[in-house]
C-alpha cells in the first residue's frame, strides 16, 4: 500500500478517535487498517455500544463511560465524530499541547489523496453537497447521475455511511462497477457533508461543491447564525480557480456568504455557478416550468426538460434536482444522463413520502424535516388542505416562521413531543392546535380530523431523540401506524 510524500503517516502513530457512532466505527477501522495505535472514547457505556464495539479491530483499545484526559494529551493525532463540539474540555487541552485535532471527514480525504491516486494519479475528484435541507436527495440523485453517465462512484458521508468505512473497503477489496476506474479507485467520490463535519477540516477540497441553502438549524450547538453559516462555507474555502461551486441564487443567506467571500475577486476562489427556479442565472433554471442550462455562459441557454417531468415532487425537490444537474454536467456527466435520471429517481425514505392513501387522505411520512426551513418547503410542496403534526426536542429552532405557511396551508397541527409547547405558543392563534401525548395518538386524531382531500404530513420541524432512536426510527413508526389504520368503509 504505497503513500504519497509529503502525506500524513500513521503507522504506529497514537489516535485517539472521539465519539462511536458510525463515523467514529469507521474512522477507527480505517486507522487500524493503517497501522495506527488507535483508542476509541465515548461517553456512553460500552453496553450502549454492543454492536459498534464489536466490528472493531482487536487492537483498538477502549474508553467507554467518559472521556479520560491523559487519551487526549498525549495522543499523536484526535480525530473527532460530526456530533462531538469540538469545545469540550479534552479536545482543548489537546489543542493547547499543540496536538492535531481533526475531524473524520477530514481523515477520508487525506488518506483518499495519500492512497487512491485515481485517474493517471490525479487524486480522486469529490463532489460534495452541503445545506440546511436536501442534502440526501441531492447527493443521492447526483450519484444516481453520474452512475448512469457510465462512472464509478463512490457515495457516503452525512447520508449514513461513513466515508472512513467506504475507504476500507476500497482498500481492501478496490472497487468494481462499469466505470473508468474499476479495480482499484473509483472515478468520482460523491460525498454528503453536514456542518458539523466541516468545522474540522484542513485541506478537504472538493472539486464541485454546491451548497443548497442555509437556514436556522442546530442552533442548540452554535452560538448564531453566523457561527453556522461560517462552518456550511467551509465548503468552498479550499476550492481553487480550477474547482467549481454550485450555489442557490434564491437563498438570501447562501448569497450573503457569495457577497462576502466572492467580492474581491480573489483568482484562487472557485468558479461560480448558480441554480434557481426564480430567474434566469448562469447555471441552471426554471422558467414557465421548463429547465434551462447555461452553464459555463453558453448562450442561449439550452433546453433540458420541462419541470413536470422530474418524479420527485415539491419545489424543493425541483431546487435539488437543479443543483444535482449542475454539478452532474460540470464532472462532464452526459446530458442524457442528467435528464434521464431526474426522470427516474423516485425520492428518498422520510422525505415527503406517500405512505398511503386511505378513504381520499394521503397520509406522507417527512420525518427528515427536522428544522422550521425543511417544513417551510414541504408545507409549500402541497395544494391540498394540510393537517400537520410536528414536535420532538427542539434545536432552538424560530417556530414563528412558520406561522404564515401555517396560516395558509395547514387546517390543524397535532403537537408531541418536548417542543410542543413552544411551538403551540408559536401557533395556536393561527389554527387549530392539539397537544397530543406521543405520535400514536396524533396518528389517530389525525384520522378522526381528516377529511377526503386532506394530506395529513409528519413534519416535525424537531429533532428526534426525546421519543425515538432518530428521525428514520420516527418515520418508520409513524408509517407502520399509518398502515394499520383500518377503512372504515370495509
Amino acid at each position: 500500500m504505497s503513500q504519497k510524500k509529503g502525506t500524513m503517516i500513521l503507522k504506529d502513530k497514537k489516535v485517539t478517535v472521539v465519539g462511536l457512532a458510525r463515523s467514529g466505527a469507521g474512522a477507527a477501522r480505517l486507522l487500524s487498517l493503517l497501522g495506527a495505535a488507535v483508542t476509541v472514547t465515548d461517553t456512553r457505556p460500552e453496553s450502549e455500544l454492543t454492536d459498534l464495539v464489536k466490528g472493531l479491530d482487536s487492537s483498538v483499545k477502549r474508553a467507554l463511560g467518559g472521556h479520560p484526559e491523559e487519551i487526549f494529551t498525549t495522543a499523536d493525532l484526535i480525530v473527532v465524530s460530526p456530533g462531538v463540539p469540538l469545545e469540550i474540555k479534552p479536545i482543548a487541552s489537546a489543542k493547547a499541547k499543540g496536538i492535531t485535532v481533526i475531524g473524520e471527514l477530514e481523515l477520508a480525504y487525506q488518506m483518499v489523496k495519500s492512497f487512491l491516486p485515481g485517474i493517471q494519479g490525479a487524486g480522486i475528484p469529490f463532489l460534495a453537497v452541503t445545506g440546511s435541507n436536501g442534502k440526501s436527495t441531492t447527493t443521492t440523485l447526483l450519484d444516481h447521475m453520474m452512475k448512469k453517465g457510465g462512472f464509478t462512484t463512490v457515495l457516503a458521508g452525512n447520508i449514513g455511511n461513513a466515508l472512513t468505512e467506504e475507504i476500507s473497503k476500497i482498500l481492501t477489496n478496490g472497487v468494481r462497477g462499469t466505470g473508468r476506474g474499476e479495480g482499484s479507485s473509483p472515478d468520482f467520490i460523491v460525498v454528503e457533508v453536514s456542518s458539523f463535519q466541516l468545522e474540522a477540516i484542513d485541506s478537504f477540497r472538493p472539486h464541485i461543491a454546491s451548497l443548497l441553502n442555509i437556514t436556522p438549524d442546530h442552533l442548540d450547538r452554535y452560538h448564531s447564525m453566523k457561527e453556522y453559516s461560517d462552518a456550511k462555507a467551509n465548503i468552498f474555502m479550499k476550492q481553487l480557480r480550477s474547482d467549481f461551486l454550485v450555489l442557490n441564487a434564491d437563498d438570501p443567506a447562501v448569497m450573503e456568504l457569495h457577497a462576502l467571500h466572492f467580492r474581491l475577486g480573489n483568482p484562487d476562489m472557485p468558479q461560480v455557478c448558480f441554480f434557481s427556479r426564480m430567474r434566469e442565472v448562469e447555471g441552471i433554471y426554471c422558467k414557465n416550468g421548463t429547465l434551462y442550462s447555461s452553464l459555463s455562459g453558453v448562450s442561449p441557454a439550452e433546453y433540458l426538460m420541462n419541470a413536470d417531468e422530474i418524479r420527485i415532487k415539491g419545489v424543493h425537490n425541483l431546487e435539488n434536482a437543479m443543483a444535482a444537474s449542475a454539478m452532474a454536467l460540470l464532472a462532464n456527466c452526459p446530458r442524457e444522463a442528467v435528464i434521464e435520471s431526474m426522470k427516474e429517481f423516485g425520492g428518498l425514505e422520510h422525505r415527503l413520502e406517500m405512505v398511503r392513501e386511505l378513504e381520499g387522505v394521503k397520509y406522507v411520512n417527512d420525518s427528515k424535516g427536522t428544522n422550521v426551513g425543511a417544513v417551510v418547503k414541504s408545507l409549500e410542496s402541497f395544494s391540498e388542505p394540510l393537517i400537520l403534526i410536528a414536535g420532538g426536542r427542539d434545536k432552538a429552532g424560530d417556530f414563528s416562521v412558520l406561522r404564515d405557511p401555517v396560516s395558509r396551508k395547514v387546517k390543524a397541527v397535532l403537537l408531541i413531543g418536548e417542543a410542543s409547547r413552544k411551538i403551540n405558543d408559536a401557533l395556536a392563534d393561527v389554527t387549530e392546535t392539539v397537544m397530543a401525548k406521543d405520535l400514536a395518538e396524533a396518528v389517530s386524531l389525525s384520522r378522526q380530523m381528516a377529511k377526503r382531500g386532506d394530506v395529513v404530513l409528519l413534519s416535525p420541524a424537531c429533532a428526534s431523540f426525546d421519543m425515538f432512536r432518530d428521525y428514520e426510527d420516527r418515520g418508520r413508526q409513524f408509517k407502520k401506524m399509518v398502515m394499520e389504520l383500518t377503512n372504515d368503509n370495509a
